[in-house]
């Protein structure tokens, strides 16, 4: 990492509701923090502003699904739309990574904490969307540590 010490988000972006993590470059590490809601398609920027003007991230990093097969996702078109407009309302530098299995990580990262295979409730769908938002970021802090490129 070519920069000093600095707060990042990580975004899994969903239609229905985005995950956020909050990490840090010094240490490479990230935690869950926050679900927002999606409305009629459009994200709660109200929230994701009051996130950023207290965590005052350098960066924010979204995950971008990709398939098995390295093609994207019918979700790409919308998560790039929405790193343009993250960019767009917050003037931060905003990272594409590939998500590929990170909702599956998470499930397994939410179990081994005693958690449930299956969200069933609405807050163990938000806890996970939180949960795969921190499995994007380490991705994104992983490759930054060892220099490889994201998206």
């Amino acid at each position: 990492m070519n920069q000093g010490p600095a707060t990042v988000f990580g975004f899994d972006f969903g239609k229905k509701r985005i995950g956020i993590a909050v990490g840090q470059t010094l240490t490479a590490s990230a935690r869950p923090l926050d679900t927002v809601r999606v409305q009629n398609g459009e994200p709660d920027w109200e929230a994701i502003g009051r996130l950023i003007q207290s965590w005052r991230p350098a960066q924010l990093i979204i995950g971008l699904p990709t398939l098995l097969d390295d093609s994207e996702h019918p979700l790409a078109a919308a998560v790039r739309q929405f790193a343009a407009e993250l960019h767009r309302r917050y003037a931060l530098e905003v990272h594409l990574v590939d998500e590929r299995l990170s909702s599956h990580e998470a499930a397994q990262i939410a179990v081994a904490a005693g958690g449930r295979g299956a969200p069933h409730s609405q807050a163990a769908k938000e806890t996970l969307d939180r949960i795969a938002a921190q499995v994007i970021l380490e991705t994104w802090l992983a490759e930054q540590t060892y220099g490889r490129q994201s998206v």
